[in-house]
């Protein structure tokens, strides 16, 4: 989740302003970027429970440990809740899930090398503090109450409001994990076609990226039971987004269901000011019931817009909500499946070729189904194996296309790897955790935290 936008402190006159934001990110693809985030759980190597904010062995020290690193220290109350360096944050999700928010890059040997240095800074850092991390949808163990909770200020108020919107609302603020892509557009028929393939291939990548088969110790029926968690934690904010598919579907249109969404705060001076479930239109109008007499600055509208939870998101590029989080080479994969769909013209047209007659109806079942089921979910003729090998295959050819090779000559296929192996094998990530929970692991999921930790 972001933290306080860096927008300017400009006071926003009318709706065009709301709409610029977003069209500003428009850029000729010669300038496009690819930013991935990931999120992991943390761990005390010598009991498995997450680590809290506070201590020596606290999530706050190993912030501070990695300022070694050139990393500048963001910080809330006193407290450092955030690092910074050359375009890349690392953040804390709600229960200390620790994030890294990428920096905009132009190919993907960047991103895994982005990626796997972090790794590598975070494992140096933690381990004589004995603690680990991993990858994973779902925490695999411990129950909410037994989740920490990090010292900021939107969490308290996202905290409070969470349980009249949705039951598991606090389960996916404490207990998920998720790697994702941001990627740029063109213009705004290069987003729409783009939003529109995205989200209909979205569950395939729920499936590919399935890892989140358990709860407190125990199996939970689902093989993304992260993906489950999105369908019960604010309908008014997350889900499919249909209007994407209505004919005249533009910047217009997403500005109209921002507006839509109900408010989590205001930042002013330092502090949230909880308008949780308060019209952003009222603000607007100055009527914001915790702010009257004050209109908002586009640092409000920014960071009203990252208060949205769909399937894919627009900021001012596209964001992919999909996947569970996992291993590093799963990191590096989730990135290559989006490049290759979206940033390869020909790759795009056979994308849209594939779904443009998923009807709405299919597109839901899709959604509903994937968490449990995975490959394995009927569709059409075959299953969601079937599209799965299509896509992939799309994704692959788009990435050769492109030939951004590395110093070895390689070109960004070589991500796709872990992918193809799961597509042939036509098993997930979560049901390997799983043959390996009934099998060497003898009931037990406390060897995941050893055998899959970075």
């Amino acid at each position: 989740m972001s933290g306080p936008s860096s927008a300017k402190d400009v006071e926003i006159s009318s709706r065009a302003d709301l709409l610029e934001f977003l069209t500003t990110g428009v850029r000729p693809e010669a300038d496009w970027k690819i930013g991935t985030e990931h999120e992991k759980f943390g761990f005390r190597t010598d009991d498995l429970r997450p680590p809290g904010f506070d201590g020596e062995r606290g999530i706050e020290a190993l912030l501070k440990g990695l300022v070694q690193f050139g990393w500048e220290p963001v910080s809330e109350n006193g407290r450092v809740i955030a690092l910074s360096r050359d375009g890349a944050s690392v953040s804390l999700e709600p229960a200390g899930q620790l994030e890294l928010s990428g920096a905009p890059l132009d190919n993907l040997h960047q991103t895994c090398h982005e990626a796997a240095t972090h790794l590598r800074e975070v494992r140096s850092v933690a381990e004589p503090m004995g603690l680990g991390f991993l990858g994973m949808g779902f925490q695999p163990k411990w129950r909410r109450e037994e989740m920490p909770w990090m010292p900021k200020g939107r969490y308290r108020i996202m905290r409070e409001y969470m349980p009249k919107v949705g039951d598991l609302g606090l389960d996916m603020m404490t207990r998920t994990s998720t790697v994702q892509v941001n990627l740029d557009v063109a213009s705004e028929a290069d987003m729409v076609k783009k939003f529109r393939v995205s989200l209909a291939l979205q569950s395939i990548a729920t499936a590919l990226f399935a890892d989140s088969p358990f709860t407190e110790g125990r199996p939970n029926g689902f093989l993304s039971y992260r993906s489950h968690i999105w369908t019960d934690t604010d309908a008014d904010r997350t889900g499919l987004l249909d209007f994407v598919f209505e004919d005249g579907f533009g910047y217009e249109r997403y500005v109209d269901y921002l507006l839509d969404v109900p408010m989590y705060f205001v930042y002013r001076d330092g502090e949230y000011l909880d308008a949780s479930g308060q019209s952003f239109r009222d603000f607007m109008d100055g009527r914001l019931p915790v702010y009257p007499g004050h209109r908002p600055l586009l640092r409000d509208w920014a960071d009203h817009s990252t208060t949205a939870f769909p399937e894919v998101r627009l900021k001012k590029y596209l964001e992919m909500r999909g996947a569970d989080s996992g291993p590093w080479n799963r990191i590096c994969a989730l990135p290559a499946f989006w490049v290759g769909l979206l940033y390869d013209a020909t790759a795009l047209d056979a994308a849209w070729d594939l779904v443009k007659d998923f009807s709405l109806e299919e597109l839901h079942a899709l959604r509903d189904g994937v968490p449990r089921h995975a490959f394995k979910l009927p569709f059409r003729d075959g299953t969601v194996l079937d599209v799965a090998r299509r896509a992939l295959a799309i994704a692959a050819h788009g990435l050769s296309r492109r030939a951004r090779r590395n110093a070895e000559g390689a070109d960004e296929t070589r991500y796709l790897e872990p992918l193809m192996e799961f597509v042939e094998a036509g098993i997930t990530p979560a049901e390997r955790k799983l043959e390996l929970f009934h099998g060497p692991w003898r009931g037990s999921v406390d060897p995941v935290f050893t055998e899959f930790a970075y």
